[in-house]
């Protein structure tokens, strides 16, 4: 794993502007909120000569509670390599304001030499053998269904949806696309992948440590090396980044829960059916009656990126799905509004619609096995994600506000988007219009085509 921050200079055209370090952006907005003199005064008032002892003078209130001069120090940006998806995963759900993008499934082929090491993802020794055997096995069947799919697909472009006039570079990628769309279920959830994340030191802080309290090897080598890359730019901000009695229990409770679930009922394998359910709150108090129709607060509304008014940002929405595949997990967990969260429990198994293999059923068989031992180990039971697939299926929730939720919808179903995050959403389009038929005219569903 590597981890590497990356510095923002400013460019040409603002290169007469002030330049301050992360910390020293903090010390300053801090001071400007406690004076009216203005910035050029504050700015002044710094010895370029000593700038710590300004940072110093004002960043030691985050030690009595102002933690939110810990984000005023602007996006700091960290490039992790080499990270297991399900790490990758991890930190997005953590840090629920982060900005970032994990390295795709659609445009990269993947093999067993992508595999997190036994030791880095914490596996015992007596499993060791075993754990690398079944997804080596899953690169296998992996491999071989992309190619049979690409070959299908070059065969018979009608399955692709090719649109008129596409050239032969771009009918290329949608072939491409379309076959690795499929086949990723069959990526071992351990599989190595890179990711970018950009936060504010408060983010920062509070996400590594979380990720230092998960009772996993991976994790703690990950919150080190970021806790040390991240001391770069904000040394005494990242200091507060020890894991807590209150992140340790959560994170001890969340782990055992899970592998205690998986100890009673096993790992389900077959493919578990659609549910969906939406719940909405909608109500408002005497003193702060509605401030419009549901009509006029999509006035003007062209496409799925422009402003709506109250009568729908007012609105709270929880979208809950049974049987998420880890697959579609990854991607939808990155939706930075509102919280996100899923126990990954498995419930069953999910692979698209005519998908077959001849030594599916084997592969699934050993997978079940693996991770029933896994969530068994008396120290280790933490280590049962990193025998799961990506075809694995988890339930999943979202809260959000409604049109958060209403953009969600809209790009999920959109031109290029997965099929089977159309039909999620699709699914979900459909429960919240029976909650409130009025919207139904507002939202732009999609047809997804081609991918």
């Amino acid at each position: 794993m590597k981890i590497l921050g990356l510095g923002i200079c400013p460019p040409p055209q603002a290169s007469g502007n002030p330049a301050v370090t992360p910390e020293l952006l903090a010390s300053c907005l801090a001071r400007y909120s406690r004076s009216n003199k203005g910035i050029d005064a504050i700015l002044a008032s710094i010895d370029r000569s000593d700038p710590d002892r300004s940072v110093d003078n004002i960043l030691k209130f985050v030690d009595y509670g102002h933690a939110s001069i810990a984000g005023m120090t602007g996006g700091i940006a960290m490039v992790i390599d080499g990270l297991s998806m399900f790490l990758a995963y991890k930190i997005f759900e953590i840090a629920q304001l982060a900005d970032g993008q994990e390295s795709s499934t659609r445009y990269i082929t993947l093999d067993s030499g992508s595999l997190l090491a036994a030791d880095d993802a914490g596996i015992p020794p007596s499993l060791a053998a075993e754990w690398e055997a079944c997804l080596g096995l899953a690169f296998e069947l992996y491999r071989e269904t992309y190619q049979a799919l690409d070959t299908a697909a070059e065969s018979n472009p009608a399955v692709v949806r090719i649109p008129p006039g596409a050239d032969a570079k771009l009918a290329g990628r949608l072939r491409k696309n379309y076959a690795l769309d499929r086949s990723r279920y069959l990526i071992p959830f351990a599989t190595r992948t890179n990711a970018a994340y950009v936060m504010t030191a408060r983010a920062w802080t509070e996400t590594v440590k979380q990720l230092d309290s998960l009772p996993l090897p991976e994790a703690h080598a990950c919150a080190a090396g970021l806790r040390e890359e991240l001391a770069k730019f904000v040394p005494r901000l990242i200091r507060h980044s020890s894991p807590d009695e209150a992140s340790r229990c959560q994170a001890n409770y969340a782990s055992d829960a899970a592998a205690g679930h998986i100890r009673r009922f096993g790992v389900p394998v077959m493919h578990l059916g659609d549910e969906v359910a939406v719940n909405v709150e909608n109500g408002y108090p005497r003193f702060f009656p509605s401030l419009q129709a549901t009509a006029d607060g999509f006035a003007g509304k062209d496409g799925r990126y422009s402003i709506v008014g109250p009568a729908v940002r007012r609105v709270m929405v929880r979208a809950s799905w049974n049987n998420m595949a880890i697959a579609e997990l990854r991607d939808l967990n990155r939706h930075r509004t509102g919280f996100r969260l899923s126990p990954l429990v498995p419930v069953g198994f999910y692979l698209p619609p005519g998908i077959t293999h001849e030594r599916i059923d084997i592969l699934l068989t050993a997978m079940r096995s693996l991770v029933a031992k896994l969530a068994a180990h008396e120290t280790s039971s933490a280590a049962y994600v990193y025998g799961l697939l990506l075809g694995t299926q988890v339930a999943f929730e979202h809260s959000t506000h409604l049109d958060k939720f209403i953009y969600e919808i809209e790009l999920r179903t959109g031109l290029g988007a997965h099929f089977r995050y159309a039909e999620h959403l699709l699914a979900a389009y459909r429960e919240l219009v029976k909650v409130m038929p009025d919207l139904e005219p507002y939202i732009k569903i999609g047809t997804a085509e081609p991918e």
